[in-house]
């Protein structure tokens, strides 16, 4: 357990910016599965809508890494 401990500290320290998009997309595509799980949607439109949250979670770390 403390050597996946240590290589997740060491990804984190190296890709930063990935690993935030990696944390805030998965939060993300928590609430988004949990608060469309009553909607009758397709399944190609729920994908469609996954993707597009992943995608805005990586311009959110995009935007907050901004310097």
């Amino acid at each position: 357990m403390r050597g996946v401990l240590e290589q997740l500290r060491r990804f984190w320290e190296r890709y930063p910016r990935l690993s935030s998009w990696a944390v805030l997309s998965a939060g993300m595509l928590a609430v988004f599965f949990w608060a469309t799980r009553d909607l009758s949607v397709t399944p190609v439109q729920r994908l469609v809508m996954a993707v597009s949250t992943v995608l805005l979670a990586g311009a959110c770390v995009w935007i907050i890494y901004w310097e």
